[in-house]
């Protein structure tokens, strides 16, 4: 597939995601750190005409100059922009607006495809396709939030549950102590965070080719998990009582059973399907009650070719730090990656709800340790 085949392709399977929203569904902001989908139809789009169109169509007209401060999200190299809290403040423009922006710029970046753009900006259109594939599934995870916290857990498609999946492994993979090089090893495309190989000594270990269940996850719930405090990190302690959690996101007891919100609607928990909707907090939690440990990301990608994954992004006890020779690009593609190198915990794998060609081994995913509005999962080692 050449550049704009998949240029038309990615931007395409946005659209795809969001013809079954109500016109209501597309300015709502629950929380702040979920954007509403019109937003997220803007701000790829802002991609495009900020990094590519802007710098290298001569004489080329922005379709709304307010645009750039609307849908930056967080390039200070850019300029000022809106705060992130109030994004579902914004009933104009309207959805039709974004729509037709997304219809300009694409136009406007097609022709410029076929001018045959040097190497270094082919490059970046490719990062802003990963960009928005990113956003794809923040987009996914933003409207589940949206539609799961509204009181009549409205169905968005009756055959786009994603949480249904479960394991097609009851074995454990051994590792063998040694070095082993650790990073992005291809040309192939791949996020800065990921490079500069480097190598890491790791002792032997055993990591289960199977995640959590519902039901694995249910037995530690009623063995009281949510209320003995030696099995929690102090911080984690902390957050299940302020929060007064007592379950996965999205779950609910109705009539003495477990139910969950699904995208598909409200539904009995399955528990021989995979766990989702946990934190790093929660997922501590339950490897201490079983007398195990999450893995490190060097464990975990040192093992992937022997592992099933795909299904959930999976927690590991690595705090997100740079790798070795880390360097930022100057400028505001820089900001991407490297200045959320704090308080984050990486997550390694990729899920349901990750776009088509959007993983690999390498891939550094990071949230604080509170988050579980995505679809994450728990893999144990020891």
């Amino acid at each position: 597939m050449n550049l704009s085949e998949s240029y038309t392709t990615i931007r395409q399977q946005t659209l795809d995601f969001c013809r079954y929203l109500q016109p209501e569904d597309f300015s709502i902001q629950v929380v702040k750190f979920a954007s509403p989908a019109k937003w997220h139809l803007a701000h790829t789009t802002w991609f495009f005409e900020t990094f590519i169109l802007k710098d290298q169509v001569d004489n080329y007209t922005e379709f709304d100059k307010n645009f750039n401060f609307l849908f930056n999200s967080y390039y200070n190299n850019v300029g000022s922009r809106i705060l992130q809290a109030n994004r579902g403040n914004m009933s104009r423009p309207s959805t039709d607006e974004i729509y037709a922006y997304r219809a300009y710029v694409d136009a406007q970046m097609q022709a410029y495809i076929q001018t045959n753009p040097p190497k270094k900006i082919v490059d970046l259109i490719v990062l802003g396709l990963n960009h928005e594939q990113q956003h794809q599934e923040l987009l996914i995870t933003d409207v589940k939030y949206m539609l799961g916290h509204n009181p009549l857990f409205p169905v968005y498609n009756a055959d786009y549950n994603l949480t249904a999946d479960k394991n097609t492994s009851t074995e454990s993979v051994q590792i063998n102590a040694g070095v082993y090089k650790i990073g992005h090893q291809n040309k192939d495309f791949c996020y800065d965070n990921e490079l500069g190989v480097h190598q890491v000594y790791i002792d032997n270990f055993e990591i289960q080719n199977y995640l959590v269940t519902n039901g694995d996850y249910i037995t530690f719930m009623e063995a009281g998990g949510y209320t003995d405090f030696n099995l929690w990190l102090d911080e984690g302690w902390s957050w299940a009582n302020k929060q007064e959690t007592k379950a996965p996101m999205y779950w609910h007891q109705i009539d003495g059973e477990w139910h969950m919100y699904t995208l598909a609607g409200l539904q009995k928990v399955d528990k021989t399907a995979i766990l989702s909707h946990v934190n790093y907090y929660e997922a501590c939690a339950y490897a201490e009650w079983k007398g195990m440990r999450l893995p490190t990301e060097f464990e975990w990608e040192i093992a992937a070719q022997q592992l099933n994954w795909g299904q959930r992004w999976e927690w590991t006890n690595s705090a997100y730090l740079p790798y070795p020779n880390f360097v930022k690009e100057n400028g505001a593609v820089g900001e991407y990656n490297g200045k959320f190198m704090s308080n984050k915990m990486v997550l390694r794998g990729a899920s349901v709800a990750t776009s088509p060609n959007h993983s690999r081994s390498t891939y550094r995913n990071f949230f604080h340790p509170s988050e579980r509005w995505q679809f994450t999962g728990i893999r144990l080692a020891k």
